[in-house]
C-alpha cells in the first residue's frame, strides 16, 4: 500500500511539474520580444535548456543512486520553481537564458521520478507504472498551455508566477508527502563506487540491452520533435487551421497518448514482451508517419495523426520498463538519467534537422521523420533478441 500511495503522490507532483512547463510554452515568445527575443534566439532559448539538461541529469539520477531519490527530487522542482520566478522578474534577456539554464541544471525530475517508480516495481508490473507516470506528464502538457493562454489576461507575468506558485505546491509536496524508496545511510554512500563520469554517456550505449534501448528512444524522440515543426507548418500553410485550432489539435494528440499509456496494463497482459509491443507500436507509428507526407487533406492527415499519437504513446513505458529489467538498483537513477539526457539532445536535434529539409518541402519533415521510426523499428528486434 505505502509504494502505491507513494505513486499517486509521485503522479501528483509529475502533474504540477508538467503543467508549469506546459503553461509557459504559448506566451514564452511573446512575453520574450519584449527583451528583444527572436525567432532564432527563440531556438537558442530552448536548445540551452536541452543541452542544461543533458549534462546534469545523469549527474543528478547518479547521485539520488548515492545519497536518495527524494532529496534529488526535491532540488529539481526547487530549480524548476526558482527558474519560474526568474522569468516573471526578469529585466532582460540575459536573465531568461539564466532562469532556463538554472531549470536544465536541475531538470532531474523526470528520471529520478522514474527511478523512484523503478524500484518499489516488479517487472510485470513495471510498465503498467511508468505508463501511469507517463500520463502524469502528458496531462499536465495537454492541459498546461490552455491555462498560460488564459492568464495573459491578468498580466504578461502571471502565467510565470502561476507556474512558480503550483512547482513550490509539488515541491512542499516531495517534502512532506513521499517516503524514499532508496534508503542509503553512511556505510552504504561509503561503499558506493557508481559514481557518474562522462564517458559513461558513451559506454552506456555499448551494453547489449540497455544501450539499444536508450538509442532507440533517442531516435523516436527526435522523430516526434521533427513531426512537431512540421506539424505547426503544415497546419499553417497547408491546412489554413486557426491557432486555435491547432492548440485544440495538439491536445487532441495529447490525449491520444495519455489513453494509450493508460491501456499499457491490457497490452502487457495480452503480449508477455515489451520488446513486442514495442516493435509493433513502432512499426503502427512509421505506416501513420509516412502516409501523412501524402496527404494535403485535413481528415486523413488527423487520422494518421491520431494513429501515430496513440502509439507513440507506448513508447516510454517500454522503454523505460526495458531499460529498468537490465540495470541493478544501484544503478537506476544513474542509467535513466543518461536516457533522459539523450531524450533532451533529440528534442533538440529534431527541429535542427526539421528546419534544414524545410527548404525541400513540408511534407519532407514527416519522411525524414519517417526515416528515423524506420532506424528505431529495425533496432527493436536487436532488443527483441536481448530482452
Amino acid at each position: 500500500m505505502k509504494a502505491d500511495k507513494n505513486l499517486w503522490i509521485l503522479v501528483f507532483v509529475c502533474i504540477i511539474n508538467s503543467l508549469g512547463f506546459g503553461i509557459i510554452v504559448p506566451v514564452l515568445y511573446t512575453y520574450g520580444k519584449t527583451f528583444g527575443l527572436t525567432g532564432t534566439t527563440l531556438g537558442v532559448l530552448t536548445a540551452s535548456f536541452s543541452i542544461a539538461q543533458f549534462f546534469a541529469t545523469p549527474i543528478l539520477g547518479s547521485l539520488s543512486d548515492k545519497w536518495g531519490r527524494k532529496p534529488l527530487l526535491v532540488i529539481s522542482l526547487a530549480g524548476t520553481c526558482i527558474s519560474f520566478f526568474l522569468f516573471a522578474e526578469a529585466t532582460s534577456l540575459f536573465v531568461l537564458f539564466a532562469a532556463r539554464i538554472l531549470d536544465g541544471l536541475t531538470g532531474g525530475n523526470v528520471s529520478v521520478a522514474q527511478a523512484m517508480v523503478s524500484d518499489t516495481a516488479t517487472p510485470q508490473n513495471r510498465a503498467k507504472k511508468f505508463g501511469i507516470l507517463g500520463s502524469a506528464f502528458a496531462f499536465g502538457f495537454v492541459i498546461g498551455p490552455v491555462i498560460g493562454g488564459s492568464f495573459t489576461a491578468l498580466s504578461p507575468q502571471a502565467p510565470f508566477f502561476f507556474a512558480a506558485g503550483i512547482s513550490l505546491i509539488g515541491t512542499l509536496c516531495a517534502i512532506f508527502l513521499l517516503k524514499e524508496t532508496n534508503q542509503t545511510d553512511k556505510k552504504t554512500r561509503l561503499n558506493y563506487h557508481g559514481n557518474f563520469k562522462f564517458i559513461t554517456l558513451i559506454t552506456t550505449l555499448k551494453r547489449p540491452a540497455v544501450g539499444t534501448a536508450v538509442f532507440i528512444g533517442f531516435l523516436l524522440t527526435m522523430a516526434q520533435f521533427t513531426m512537431i515543426i512540421g506539424f505547426q507548418t503544415f497546419s499553417v500553410d497547408i491546412l489554413k487551421i486557426t491557432p486555435t485550432q491547432i492548440g485544440l489539435f495538439l491536445a487532441g494528440f495529447g490525449v491520444c497518448g495519455i489513453i494509450m499509456q493508460l491501456c499499457v496494463p491490457l497490452f502487457t497482459k495480452l503480449i508477455a514482451s515489451k520488446a513486442v509491443i514495442l516493435m509493433l507500436s513502432t512499426l503502427l507509428c512509421l505506416a501513420a508517419m509516412f502516409c501523412s507526407g501524402f496527404t494535403s487533406l485535413f481528415i486523413p492527415y488527423a487520422i494518421c495523426m491520431c494513429v501515430y499519437g496513440l502509439f507513440n504513446g507506448l513508447r516510454n513505458p517500454m522503454l523505460n520498463a526495458l531499460i529498468a529489467d537490465h540495470v541493478n538498483q544501484s544503478e537506476q537513477g544513474k542509467i535513466l538519467g543518461i536516457n533522459q539526457s539523450y531524450a533532451s539532445i533529440g528534442q533538440t536535434l529534431g527541429p535542427l534537422t526539421a528546419g534544414l529539409v524545410m527548404v525541400i518541402s513540408i511534407h519532407s519533415v514527416f519522411f525524414l521523420s519517417s526515416f528515423y521510426i524506420l532506424v528505431a523499428f529495425l533496432l527493436s528486434f536487436r532488443l527483441k533478441s536481448k530482452e
